[in-house]
């Protein structure tokens, strides 16, 4: 049931995962984009970008708790994800001027703490949402 990421190696060497997911995950998000444009309040776009995955099949689990495990013990300090893809793609939305290092800094952290390897910031704000997608990995 777990199979192994896909991979796929472009022409400067890079390794992607779960290209194809990530794919349809950034249609949706321009989708979205397409029909409201910036301008909107990050809820508007969570409750659309959630639809569309919805639509086109992709299992998703919304405002994910992300526990902090310090040493032995789990805290909730009240992280959460906002999109989980297939338990396999963090979708952290924004809705900001710029995607800013904070805002990767807490894609990178929450990647970590849930062991997953593949995150996308997408940011609504963006007058054209390709410049507004950054997709990070460990």
């Amino acid at each position: 049931m777990n199979n192994p990421p896909q991979r796929h190696r472009d022409t400067e060497g890079t390794v992607y995962f779960h290209k194809e997911l990530t794919e349809k995950l950034i249609a949706c998000g321009i989708e979205v984009h397409r029909h409201l444009g910036p301008g909107l309040l990050e809820s508007a776009y969570d409750e659309c970008y959630c639809y569309e995955l919805d639509k086109n099949g992709v299992p998703i689990e919304r405002q994910k708790a992300l526990p902090l495990i310090y040493k032995e013990i789990k805290l909730d300090c009240g992280y959460r994800m906002d999109v989980v893809a297939d338990s396999k793609v963090v979708v952290e939305l924004k809705c900001v001027e710029r995607i800013l290092p904070i805002h990767e800094a807490q894609l990178l952290t929450y990647l970590r703490l849930s062991g997953l390897k593949i995150g996308l910031l997408i940011n609504f704000h963006a007058a054209t949402l390709k410049d507004g997608i950054k997709r990070l990995a460990l």
